[in-house]
């Protein structure tokens, strides 16, 4: 027992300050993609209601090739295809630089691209669920179709999309495990060192455990609360 305490403790014979900058990357990581991610995602569920065909077109695309694709694969796509493609670029322009992309950059990447296909299609869902004659009612009113959606549709649209966001934002927490595969210190990562290095796995993987248990309860915490502010004025029966 000491010695599991000596382990987990802080300092130079313990482990618990590489687990805790683990957690502190974890939660940067996905607090970063987040923001990316339903941008890009508002984004393209914009360009699937277009009358522009290329642009639906587009969309579809991107969402079938992301939404398909392995997030571990688009992960390795992105850290070690931006860098090939970028030196192949600055060598065509005569340039002979080793560029090397930060791990930490790549995860945000690689997470916001499969994170906004999937929210996209929340978006989606949650733009056919308003009626029509919301926007119809803006119109007749004289505004024009920015001040329709920034005043009338998105305070509704972020109503109606908040219950899949927030799944997806479980998910994306989730896979921000997938970033120890290219050598970012996050939970995961920093705890297999630990195992390795003390023989101790089940220990450091059982604490791992516990911390991913621990952000997806405050998240759903946190979630609940958001939820049931945006529900504020919604009539009871």
């Amino acid at each position: 027992m000491d010695n599991y305490l000596t382990l987990l403790s802080f300092g130079d014979q313990g482990w618990s300050d590489e687990i805790a900058q683990g957690v502190f990357v974890t939660v940067s990581l996905a607090l970063a993609t987040l923001p990316v991610g339903l941008f890009l995602g508002f984004l393209i569920a914009l360009a699937k209601q277009s009358e522009e065909w290329a642009l639906r077109t587009s969309a579809e695309i991107y969402t079938t090739i992301f939404r398909g694709l392995p997030e571990l694969l688009t992960l390795f796509l992105v850290y070690y295809g931006m860098q090939i493609g970028i030196q192949q670029a600055l060598k065509a322009l005569g340039f002979e630089s080793y560029i090397e992309i930060n791990a930490f950059l790549a995860g945000i990447i690689a997470l916001a691209l499969v994170f906004s296909s999937y929210a996209s299609e929340v978006f989606l869902s949650a733009f056919r669920a308003i009626p029509q004659g919301q926007y119809e009612g803006g119109y007749a009113l004289g505004l024009r179709y920015r001040p329709v959606m920034r005043m009338i549709i998105l305070p509704q649209l972020i109503r109606i999309a908040l219950p899949g966001l927030g799944n997806l934002w479980m998910i994306l927490l989730k896979d921000t495990a997938l970033v120890s595969a290219i050598g970012l210190a996050d939970i995961i990562r920093q705890s297999g060192v630990a195992g390795r290095n003390t023989k101790e796995a089940f220990l450091f993987y059982g604490i791992a455990f516990l911390l991913y248990l621990v952000l997806a309860l405050l998240s759903s915490i946190a979630l609940g609360r958001i939820e049931a502010y945006g529900k504020r004025g919604e009539q009871t029966s």
